[in-house]
């Protein structure tokens, strides 16, 4: 549509001028992340339906709570639809029912326990009226990032920059990014190590990766981009897949626009 801003699976037709960040030392030299780890919540659907209820909980409630803690960096929610689902590249037994993810980005993994301590602070005030059934809960070390020399913000800053959704892949072994966001409509992505969560989680992702790629267009339209990149990734035997999905990122005031 002329004027609307977008083009093609509603990729943005805007077309930044001057030269990428990352290819300047001296935007380079002002700041870097401090971003050193990512808490992962996967979860499967509401059994009653209740998915958009709970959305608006967690996003004018629970969510805005977290930014107490002085080591959060940032946070994302994504919600796979059925459209997403069948789109789906791989999915393991291990996470196969995922139709929700939340993602909290943190500068120390010693935020952990005030992290803990505030979720428990939450329940014990009556402030965790609804819960999804939980897949895992896991946390994975900063190992990598790489911005599309076409989104002009460096790699740094891409999960700040606004994005239609995410396709999450979750693989066994350790491969960069840089081909998956060369992909058309991903603007870069960020990987992670996986590591043990402290106790009392008890989770262990070590020897796996999970990677972001942040998408400017349609997540569905993305994942049939991404199958050639994705099936040469895995030709090479450096990962496995577990889990290759898009996901929309939650609309806020729209939380009924993307549902399981």
């Amino acid at each position: 549509m002329a004027g609307d801003g977008v083009t093609g699976h509603g990729a943005p037709d805007w077309v930044p001028a001057g030269t990428p960040s990352d290819q300047l030392p001296a935007v380079l030299a002002t700041g870097r992340t401090d971003v050193r780890v990512v808490f992962v919540s996967m979860s499967a659907r509401e059994p009653d339906g209740r998915d958009e209820e709970y959305l608006v909980w967690h996003a004018l409630d629970h969510r805005p709570e977290q930014y107490r803690l002085a080591a959060l960096r940032g946070s994302l929610r994504l919600v796979s639809t059925p459209a997403c689902r069948a789109a789906r590249a791989a999915a393991d037994a291990r996470y196969e029912a995922v139709d929700h993810v939340m993602s909290y980005l943190f500068s120390d993994r010693a935020a952990l326990e005030p992290f803990l301590a505030l979720g428990r602070a939450l329940g014990e005030g009556g402030r965790m009226p609804l819960r999804l059934p939980s897949v895992e809960t896991a946390a994975y070390d900063l190992a990598g990032t790489v911005a599309a020399p076409r989104a002009a913000v460096g790699a740094d800053v891409i999960p700040w920059r606004p994005a239609r959704g995410v396709y999450l892949l979750i693989e066994r072994g350790r491969a960069a990014a840089d081909a998956l966001a060369a992909a058309p409509g991903v603007a870069g992505a960020w990987w992670y190590a996986g590591s043990p969560l402290p106790p009392p989680w008890r989770n262990d992702t070590t020897g796996l990766q999970i990677t972001y790629c942040y998408l400017d267009g349609d997540p569905v339209a993305a994942a049939e981009e991404l199958h050639p990149v994705l099936e040469k990734r895995w030709a090479g035997g450096d990962v496995t897949p577990l889990l290759a999905a898009p996901f929309h990122a939650v609309m806020p005031f729209e939380f009924g626009r993307y549902l399981p």
